[in-house]
């Protein structure tokens, strides 16, 4: 899959994953948090499905 989850986007969506796994597991917001996979994932993978159907990129271009 092309790479389209770049710079601090790729930052966020780690920390925010990471942080509501975190808070479901000490069950401070429940079974919803468990929703913090997809963007731990999706910023681990430097990819999102989301952004490729929209057409939407936010890895910095390389300039040849």
């Amino acid at each position: 899959m092309k790479k389209n989850v770049g710079g601090f986007d790729k930052i966020a969506r780690i920390v925010v994953g990471a942080l509501l796994i975190l808070l479901a597991v000490t069950g401070t917001i429940g079974v919803w948090g468990w929703i913090g996979v997809l963007p731990l994932a999706t910023g681990l993978f430097n990819t999102c499905p989301a952004y490729s159907l929209l057409g939407i990129s936010t890895c910095k271009t390389k300039n040849p």
